[in-house]
C-alpha cells in the first residue's frame, strides 16, 4: 500500500515539472474558477451590479 502511494507522489511530482501540464493545469483552473464565481449566487449579484452601474455610465 505504502508502496502505491509513493509511487502516485513520484508521478504527480513528475506531472508537476513539466511547463506544460502546468499550463494545461492553469487554464482548467482559470476555466472552473470562472464558472464558479457564475454559479454563486452571491458573486453573480456583484458582477451583475458592476454591470448595470457600467451600462448607466454608457
Amino acid at each position: 500500500m505504502l508502496e502505491t502511494i509513493l509511487q502516485v507522489f513520484v508521478t504527480v511530482n513528475g506531472f508537476s515539472t513539466s511547463p506544460i501540464v502546468l499550463l494545461v493545469l492553469a487554464f482548467v483552473g482559470a476555466y472552473l474558477g470562472a464558472k464558479l464565481v457564475e454559479v454563486i449566487p452571491y458573486t453573480r449579484r456583484i458582477i451583475e451590479r458592476r454591470e448595470a452601474q457600467a451600462a448607466e455610465r454608457q
